[in-house]
């Protein structure tokens, strides 16, 4: 994989989370500590959709003795996941491409944040089930995307709050939400739960919401 010289700390990717998730920097503590509960000192971790790093870069900051492997169809993004990740590269490995690309594990956890509303409906449940073949019994996998009502006019709503706490000019909020309609595969919370008891996980929770956001653990 080739690494670009571009600084990590200048790159528009990096400062995105941040201003469009709410409570960010939090969010990455309560996956590490929702992970630690069940994976052991020396914890392999599979991170879905690794693109910039910063996912994988706060949970070996917290952790140092886990190992992870992340997967992402995006050979850029990866290129920038590398730098991000460069103090921990010892313990990182990184491969390119979808859910399948990733090493059959066993992992004793997983992770998907800011993924699962870009993956096509057609896509999702396979998606699930692939990642739930790769944890061992009763390992953690946790989610977060973008998860709101499917019926109008609370979908419409939802989105324009996205969009306002992101900071979105007033005069491009309309341009942006149709684009988010139109491009984006969002599923409701209940669909979206449903999805996951589906693709045979268990204890299924709700431990995290921000405004478009939701997240879930559950338990293969």
């Amino acid at each position: 994989m080739t690494t670009t010289a571009t600084s990590t700390a200048s790159h528009p990717y990096l400062d995105g989370p941040p201003k469009q998730v709410p409570g960010f920097a939090s969010l990455h503590r309560m996956v590490g500590l929702l992970l630690a509960e069940q994976a052991p000192s020396d914890a392999r971790i599979l991170v879905l959709g690794a693109g910039g790093g910063m996912e994988i870069d706060a949970l070996a900051r917290e952790q140092s003795t886990w190992r992870f492997d992340g997967v992402d169809p995006s050979r850029d993004m990866l290129a920038l996941a590398e730098q991000t990740v460069r103090p921990h590269q010892g313990r990182v490995a990184l491969h390119e491409g979808r859910i399948d690309a990733a090493p059959p594990g066993p992992f004793d956890g997983a992770t998907s944040l800011l993924v699962f509303h870009f993956i096509p409906h057609a896509q999702k449940l396979a998606t699930l089930r692939a990642v739930r073949q790769r944890l061992r019994a009763g390992a953690p996998f946790v989610v977060v995307h973008i998860s709101i009502p499917s019926a109008e006019p609370e979908r419409s709503l939802w989105l324009s709050r996205h969009l306002a706490f992101a900071g979105t000019p007033a005069a491009s909020a309309g341009t942006s939400q149709q684009a988010m309609q139109s491009q984006l595969a969002i599923l409701s919370p209940e669909e979206d739960e449903a999805r996951l008891r589906e693709a045979g996980f268990q204890r299924v929770a709700l431990f995290y919401a921000g405004l478009s956001f939701r997240g879930w653990v559950g338990y293969a």
